[in-house]
């Protein structure tokens, strides 16, 4: 029975994650598996893998052929590499102690490239909240500042409407100031002409 090791599709619509499974060739993609070998959630950054090294490389010595998609997953998590080790064993090329070793050093190596990843990441994000606050502080002072410039050109409208009435209203006040002057100088020549006839009456009862 060929047997093939491939994802199988689970999770909601847009957001999808998969089982590694060891299922016959022949199933449906999504139908009967005969292991589940692990899991992969690629919507974690970085993508989430667990998986069974014992499992998988005891299907690939039974001759399971992994999709190609599951084979760069089986390659980063190391499962192509102690296959590839055991094989050395086999043959004779190196001892289990030698081959248990250079896996090690393997995984080692690979868990410090994961480990600098993910600092990376951390430092990324950490430069994008540092930008993201400085600009919002930014867009808060230009806020305020534009505040405070509306306010003063409000401020100085007022002022300028304050003395536009003033000034308005001043000559009304010496206009009202004047008139009666001027009614009392027009009163006086009708009083002088009111007394000369008065005199000239007196002047000819004399004579």
């Amino acid at each position: 029975m060929p047997v093939k090791i491939r994802l199988q599709r689970h999770g909601k619509k847009g957001k999808p994650f998969y089982w590694i499974v060891a299922a016959d060739a022949r199933a449906k993609r999504d139908g009967k598996f005969l292991e589940k070998l692990g899991i992969y959630n690629p919507n974690t950054n970085p993508a989430t893998i667990e998986l069974s090294l014992e499992d998988s490389v005891r299907w690939l010595e039974h001759g399971a052929q992994p999709t190609e998609t599951a084979r760069r997953i089986l390659s980063y998590k190391g499962v192509l590499m102690k296959h590839h080790l055991n094989g050395g064993v086999r043959k004779g090329a190196l001892t289990e102690e030698q081959a248990e070793k250079k896996f090690e050093a393997w995984l080692q190596e690979k868990e410090q490239k994961v480990a600098n990843k993910a600092d990376s990441l951390e430092k990324a994000k950490a430069e994008a909240r540092a930008k993201a606050l400085e600009a919002e502080k930014e867009a808060n002072a230009k806020r305020a500042q534009a505040a405070a410039e509306e306010e003063a050109t409000e401020e100085e409208a007022a002022q300028v409407a304050a003395e536009e009435t003033a000034a308005a209203e001043a000559p009304a006040a010496e206009v009202t100031e004047e008139a009666p002057a001027a009614e009392a100088e027009a009163e006086a020549p009708e009083a002088a002409a009111e007394e000369a006839p008065a005199e000239e009456g007196e002047e000819k009862e004399k004579e």
